[in-house]
């Protein structure tokens, strides 16, 4: 099996649109969420999400790639354009089907869907509707736009998998790439579902947050008053590689991607298995594809999306997974970004694997009573970022329909 490596990153977040500025705004402890601007609230609920802040689509985009794309689309270009320069891959130097782009969307088109339907019923479209609808809509769009973007002629599609999504395009990455089918993939997320349907829906599920007279702390993980997750929006894009060819290109090695799985909870539509069996046997799997031990993993970025019920049942399942918890440190970045459904894997990954790079733990914030159910030798990095050596990190993400993936990085 080849080895895997990661050798350019890339990021649009509610925390921000590089990866320095993400990273500095995880590792102080900013909340990225905050009143809804897209949209009338007046019917909704949930008035908060985590929105990007200042995003300028048309620094890597030119007109027609963003009159022709949704927003997940837009994300995904920015984020891959940052990762693929990051990385310094040139194309006019390597063979172009050795490059592939296995890109995860969970909803897709939401906005554009919204609009072009409400044009149509008020009659603004007399009958037609825009030649441009169904390829904004549907999700694959932002795996084949990257690759038309950069000429990338490798493997190339979108994985679908809700909340999992995004772990879900780094593990085909990672097994495509182990068994030399590619040399270079770029795999992440995006998704933006910051819409009036996209918000109905979830908050007719009574997933989301209500805390709108404090937008700032309504994401929080762990505490005994967490009432639902926050929206959040944006892509992340990291790339993966052979490690000897990273190497004959002299490309900088971020870290290693040692281990990722993914299995099923068979259990119920949008809840997890309460005590985690599905998402226990992931981890282990996880580990045991990566060659370590369950106390040698210093790290674990928790799904933990900030629900009575997903917390708690996923830390039933970390319980399982290591019988001594003494030197296992869980956070939950959600606190800050909010829920980016199928890119948030994505940017937790990267946040992984920067906390490998700088041996240092992001917090999770808003906590200010921890739920009684946490047992109490669980070490949840609280309010600061915790600095200690980080040598190998996992990220969990779950989604409706029992889906759970969880992928391991090791220090360069």
């Amino acid at each position: 099996m080849k080895r895997v490596v990661v050798t350019g990153l890339g990021v649009v977040s509610p925390l921000g649109n590089t990866i320095d500025t993400y990273w500095d705004n995880l590792v102080n402890g900013t909340s990225g969420a905050g009143l809804i601007t897209r949209f009338n609230t007046d019917k909704f609920k949930t008035k908060l999400a985590c929105e990007l802040k200042s995003f300028e689509p048309e620094k890597h985009l030119d007109r027609n790639e963003i009159k022709r794309s949704d927003l997940f689309t837009q994300y995904a270009l920015y984020a891959a354009t940052e990762a693929v320069q990051d990385a310094g891959i040139d194309i006019a130097k390597e063979n172009p089907f050795d490059i592939g782009v296995i890109w995860g969307v969970g909803q897709g088109g939401m906005e554009t869907f919204e609009s072009e339907v409400e044009s149509f019923v008020k009659g603004d479209y007399n009958p037609r509707f825009s030649p441009f609808f169904i390829p904004k809509l549907i999700v694959n769009l932002a795996a084949g736009m990257i690759s038309m973007k950069f000429g990338f002629q490798g493997i190339n599609y979108c994985t679908v998998s809700a909340c999992a999504t995004a772990n879900t395009a780094l593990m085909d990455a990672f097994n495509y790439i182990r068994l030399g089918k590619a040399k270079v993939i770029v795999t992440g997320g995006s998704e933006a579902p910051i819409t009036q349907a996209s918000i109905g829906g979830f908050s007719a599920l009574k997933a989301m947050s209500t805390r709108n007279d404090d937008p700032a702390t309504a994401s929080r993980p762990f505490d005994i008053n967490r009432d639902g997750f926050v929206m959040g929006e944006g892509a992340g894009a990291i790339i993966l590689e052979d490690y000897d060819h990273a190497v004959q290109r002299g490309a900088k090695i971020y870290a290693e991607m040692i281990g990722a799985s993914m299995t099923a909870d068979a259990y119920h539509m949008t809840s997890p298995h309460p005590e985690g069996i599905g998402a226990s046997m992931a981890m282990k799997q996880t580990l045991e594809e990566g060659g370590i031990n369950p106390a040698e993993l210093n790290y674990l970025n928790l799904h933990a999306t900030s629900t009575p019920v997903g917390d708690i049942a996923e830390l039933n399942a970390v319980a399982k997974t290591f019988p001594d918890l003494s030197k296992l440190y869980l956070g939950a970045t959600k606190s800050m970004t909010g829920h980016l459904l199928g890119a948030a894997g994505a940017i937790e990954a990267i946040a992984s694997i920067k906390a490998t790079m700088h041996n240092l733990i992001p917090p999770t914030i808003n906590v200010e009573e921890l739920d009684p159910k946490i047992p109490a030798e669980m070490n949840i990095v609280l309010k600061d970022a915790l600095e200690t050596e980080v040598k190998y990190a996992m990220s969990n993400a779950f989604g409706f329909g029992g889906h759970n993936s969880t992928v391991l990085f090791k220090k360069a």
